[in-house]
């Protein structure tokens, strides 16, 4: 992992497949490493529809972080091609392929390329909680209300 204004840790990466590329940051300034498909024909997606899509990597994320992969920008606006389940976890524990669940939201078929940057993966610290049962929570203005209830 290059150097940047944060705290730097090592994460092992394999590439599982031939022409698999390593997560690639494109500017010192940039928060995500983007995240490329490895795949043997293009795919192409209708609207609304969703695919996994892979990438030919797996990661050894250290323990107490986690991989946030979150959509590409460009792809969104550009095209309607987001990350499904956003911002989707890569957790330290997991080491299979990468595979990234995008949707077509656009209005027209978008056509994946092998090679295509799809995604971008943020690396961030976890924090872990004690969960307690207790008969009774702490009183707030807010309460229960939830969906909307402090308005739009």
């Amino acid at each position: 992992m290059e150097k940047s204004g944060g705290k730097n840790f090592s994460v092992k990466a394999q590439l599982l497949k031939k022409g698999a590329v390593l997560p690639e940051k494109q500017s010192a300034g940039s928060a995500g490493f983007d995240i490329r498909a490895c795949m043997d024909a293009p795919l192409e997606l209708a609207p609304l529809e969703r695919a996994a899509i892979p990438t030919g990597i797996a990661l050894e994320i250290p323990l107490g972080y986690e991989g946030q992969v979150r959509p590409r920008s460009g792809l969104a606006r550009n095209k309607g091609v987001t990350v499904l389940n956003s911002p989707g976890t890569i957790d330290s524990d997991y080491r299979g392929e990468i595979h990234i669940i995008v949707i077509n939201l656009g209005k027209e078929s978008v056509t994946i390329q092998n090679g295509d940057r799809i995604a971008q993966l943020v690396f961030s610290p976890v924090q872990n909680a004690v969960i307690h049962v207790t008969d009774t929570l702490s009183v707030t203005e807010r309460g229960g209300k939830g969906f909307g209830s402090t308005g739009l």
